[in-house]
C-alpha cells in the first residue's frame, strides 16, 4: 500500500549547507505604508502581515535576476568550506521555483556560475516549496546505487517581481476585501540563496546521516495555491487545513513503517507563517521550543527557506542529535526527512 511514500538510505551524508543572504531588507512596514489608501478603503488594520502571519521583514536581491548568481555563490561557498573539489561534483539539481525563461533550465548559468566541470550531470527539479527536499532524496539515492559520489542542491529565489505586481494590483481602487485577503500569502514571500553538499558516509565520519523519511501527496488539492510572477492566489482555509491532513497522514504513515519522530532535537520546517507552524506542531503534537524559526525576519523564501533554516540551526547542533526536516508544498505534497546529526 505505501510503495515509495517511505524510503531509507544506507550510506549518505549531509557534508555542509551554505546560505547566501539576499542585500536589500523589505519590512511588512514598508508594504503597510505603500498600500495605506487600500487598507483604509477596505477598512484593514495595518500590521496584519505581522500580527496574523508572523513576518517581520523579508530579503530582496539589488536586481531581480540575481536569485541565480546567489544560488552560484552559495554552491561555491559549500564546496570551498567542505574541501571538495567542484571536480569530483559527479550532480547538481537546482530546486528553485523562479525562473526568467522556458529554456534554458535554470540549472546550466549556476553549473556554469559554480566552475563544475562537463561530467556533472545538472537539471532542474521543481515542486513548489518541496523542490530541495526532494533533490537531497533524488540525490541520495544515486549516491547509494553507486552511480555517483558527490552531489550539490541548490536554490535561489526572488520575490521582488511578484511582490511587486501584487501591490500594485491590491492598490486599485475597485480591489476588493476578498481579492485582497486572497493575495495576502503574496506579500510573505522572501529572496535567498541556499546549497547543500551530499556525499557517501563511508567516507565522511564528519558528515550527518540522512537516514530517510516519508513523502505523501493530495493532488486533489492542486488549485488552493496557484502563483506565478504576476502573483500567487490563495485559498487560506483550504490551503490550511488540507495541508494538516495531508501532515498528520504522512506522519501516521511514517511510524506504521518503523519511524519515531516524536522526541527530536528539533524540526525544521518549511517556513511559511505563525499560523502554519502552530498548526503543524498541534496537529502531530510538536515542541514549539524545539522548531527553529527564519520566516520573521526572511519571509517565505520558496525551497531555499528550509535549508535557509537548517544552515542557520546547524551551530547549535551536536554530534548524535536526530533533526527532522518537514515541508508541504501547494499541490499538496508533505515529505519529511531525518538526518542524524
Amino acid at each position: 500500500m505505501n510503495g515509495n511514500s517511505t524510503f531509507r538510505h544506507s550510506n549518505v551524508a549531509l557534508l555542509g549547507l551554505a546560505e547566501v543572504t539576499a542585500p536589500v531588507e523589505v519590512t511588512s512596514a514598508s508594504f503597510d505604508e505603500r498600500l495605506a489608501g487600500t487598507l483604509e478603503r477596505l477598512k484593514l488594520p495595518h500590521g496584519l502581515l505581522e500580527r496574523v502571519a508572523g513576518v517581520r521583514a523579508r530579503r530582496n536581491w539589488e536586481h531581480p535576476s540575481d536569485f541565480s548568481t546567489g544560488a552560484a555563490e552559495a554552491g561555491r561557498t559549500v564546496l570551498r568550506e567542505t574541501g571538495i573539489d567542484a571536480e569530483q561534483v559527479g550532480l547538481m539539481i537546482n530546486t528553485s521555483v523562479t525562473r526568467e525563461n522556458l529554456e534554458p533550465s535554470v540549472a546550466v548559468s549556476i553549473h556554469h556560475g559554480i566552475g563544475l566541470q562537463p561530467h556533472a550531470m545538472n537539471f532542474d527539479l521543481t515542486n513548489a516549496c518541496l523542490g530541495f527536499v526532494n533533490g537531497m532524496t533524488l540525490a541520495a539515492t544515486m549516491i547509494d546505487s553507486g552511480q555517483l559520489d558527490y552531489a550539490l542542491i541548490v536554490a535561489g529565489e526572488d520575490a521582488s517581481r511578484v511582490q511587486e505586481s501584487t501591490i500594485e494590483r491590491l492598490s486599485r481602487p475597485e480591489i476588493t476585501r476578498a481579492e485582497y485577503l486572497n493575495e495576502f500569502a503574496s506579500l510573505t514571500l522572501g529572496s535567498g540563496a541556499s546549497a547543500a553538499l551530499l556525499g557517501p558516509a563511508d567516507k565522511h565520519p564528519e558528515g550527518h546521516r540522512i537516514l530517510g523519511g516519508v513523502t505523501r501527496a493530495a493532488t486533489w488539492n492542486h488549485q488552493l495555491c496557484v502563483g506565478d510572477h504576476d502573483g500567487m492566489f490563495t485559498d487560506a482555509k483550504g490551503l490550511l487545513e488540507n495541508g494538516m491532513e495531508l501532515v498528520t497522514t504522512a506522519w501516521h504513515t511514517a511510524h506504521g513503517d518503523g519511524w519515531d519522530w516524536r522526541n527530536m532535537d528539533a524540526y525544521v520546517m518549511h517556513q511559511v507563517s505563525d499560523i502554519h507552524t502552530n498548526s503543524i506542531a498541534k496537529a502531530v503534537d510538536l515542541d514549539t521550543a524545539r522548531i527553529p524559526k527564519t520566516y520573521p525576519q526572511l519571509g517565505n523564501v520558496g525551497p531555499a527557506s528550509l535549508p535557509i533554516t537548517l544552515t542557520r540551526k546547524a551551530a547549535e547542533l551536536s554530534a548524535g542529535d536526530r533533526v527532522l526536516c518537514m515541508g508541504v508544498g501547494s499541490g499538496l505534497n508533505t515529505a519529511m526527512t531525518e538526518i542524524e546529526w
